[in-house]
């Protein structure tokens, strides 16, 4: 009974918030609505769990001075202070002259702003890495590649000044990026959608039950 309560649940809401996308009664529009908001209220309880579990596992490292505990120790700080800085400040904290604000412009979008600008080393590395021509396709890709990214600078126009309009780097670059790479990202969100609704369907059906700890 401990697992058949779970899955009949599970089964029932599930076949219900389908129902409500195809039938627009207030009888069940009002109820679908309300199981909404208890899903961002449980979301809402499972950064606070989150958050508990940082704090815990943070300091618990730091009291054991392990590796890197400074880092973590900062870590802590921070969380605490923005928590603290928050609940006093309350509602206001959205306006531009409050404290929240000013440590999100000021400290969180420039931090946030350099590990981008990191990402990009890495990328180019990895790139690098990815590019080594083996086959036909690393071949097209490497080059689609370097298509991309030269036609994104003015040099790469400037290399291709001589071609006519529609074969300069630029044209070329964005013919790639709206045609085949478009075609190519849509084809992955409809494979991953069409993932979601299989294991949507496996949950409801009691097929998978991984979220009950694993086993049948």
């Amino acid at each position: 009974m401990k697992r058949e309560l779970p899955l009949l649940i599970t089964a029932v809401i599930g076949l219900f918030m389908i129902l409500s996308f195809f039938v627009p009664h207030h009888a069940v529009s009002v109820p679908a609505d309300f199981l909404q908001q208890c899903a961002v209220i449980v979301v809402a309880f499972g950064y606070v769990l989150g958050g508990a579990n940082a704090l815990r596992v943070n300091l618990l490292s730091i009291a054991k001075r392990q590796p890197d505990w400074a880092y973590k120790l900062v870590l802590v700080v921070s969380l605490v202070a923005t928590v603290v800085i928050g609940v006093i400040e309350g509602r206001r904290w959205q306006e531009t002259d409050s404290v929240s604000m000013f440590l999100y412009n000021q400290l969180y979008s420039p931090m946030q702003a350099t590990m981008f600008s990191l990402l990009a080393f890495f990328i180019a590395s990895a790139a690098f890495r990815a590019f080594r021509i083996r086959t036909v396709e690393a071949g097209l890709l490497a080059v689609a590649a370097l298509i991309v990214m030269l036609g994104r600078v003015p040099v790469g126009n400037e290399m291709t000044s001589w071609l006519p309009e529609g074969l300069r780097m630029g044209p070329v670059q964005e013919w790639i990026m709206n045609v085949p790479q478009n075609a190519a990202k849509r084809a992955i969100l409809m494979g991953a959608a069409l993932g979601v609704m299989a294991t949507g369907l496996r949950i409801i059906l009691g097929i998978e039950r991984s979220y009950l700890g694993g086993g049948d």
